[in-house]
């Protein structure tokens, strides 16, 4: 295990970029295995949540390939670049004292107000388009998954942002979120697996909600 993480630095010293959207890519690939077996033992428990006859588990490596993809060709590359700009930002224009407590704030701010959303967006988007939906379709996707999939991350992520910002050096912050990304792409890709879930209409219904108060 040494011997790999000190391969690791040395690739990432060499080829910070790329390294990151190598790992990033196993990492999310992995991710879709995980929620798929996710999906597959809540479909045996419960035949009765869903059409799906087939008990044995057989793992669909073109969504696999798809979600490697977004690691790959998003996470990797904007991630390793919005972390970096992301640190010089808040210590050189906004002047705050590295790992202070204001630091740490305005870094877990930035990333849950920005990056977050923008993960989600085209995460949900991209893995529409891929799958060959149309563009209404993808819109009734995104309106479906977005919203759960924000709040529910939104209660973990800034937890694991703190130490992150706290402890972990800028150069290895990608690394850290990765190793968590295995866990959030299981999870995104679990949500998108989904569809109509029932769970899913509650958030939907705080929307109509809303509506309703803002037009009486």
């Amino acid at each position: 295990m040494l011997k790999l993480w000190r391969w690791y630095q040395n690739c990432l010293a060499v080829h910070p970029v790329k390294t990151q959207v190598i790992s990033s890519g196993i990492l999310w690939g992995l991710g879709d295995i995980g929620a798929q077996a996710v999906t597959h033992s809540i479909q045996t428990k419960h035949p009765q949540l869903t059409q799906q006859k087939d008990k044995e588990f057989k793992i669909n490596w073109k969504r696999v390939a798809i979600t490697s993809m977004f690691g790959f060709a998003f996470v990797g590359p904007v991630g390793h670049y919005w972390y970096e700009y992301l640190d010089h930002y808040i210590r050189v224009r906004l002047q705050l004292q590295p790992k202070s407590l204001k630091f740490v704030a305005a870094k877990v701010a930035a990333d849950g107000l920005l990056f977050g959303p923008l993960d989600l967006l085209i995460f949900f988007s991209y893995m529409g388009f891929a799958s060959g939906r149309s563009v209404e379709q993808v819109k009734e996707d995104v309106k479906r998954d977005f919203l759960p999939a924000l709040i529910v991350g939104g209660g973990v992520w800034p937890f694991v942002q703190v130490a992150n910002f706290r402890f972990v050096p800028v150069r290895y912050q990608l690394l850290y979120v990765n190793f968590f990304c295995l866990l959030d792409s299981c999870f995104l890709s679990w949500i998108e697996q989904q569809g109509d879930a029932p769970w899913k209409q509650w958030f939907s219904s705080i929307g109509t909600l809303e509506k309703q108060k803002g037009q009486a």
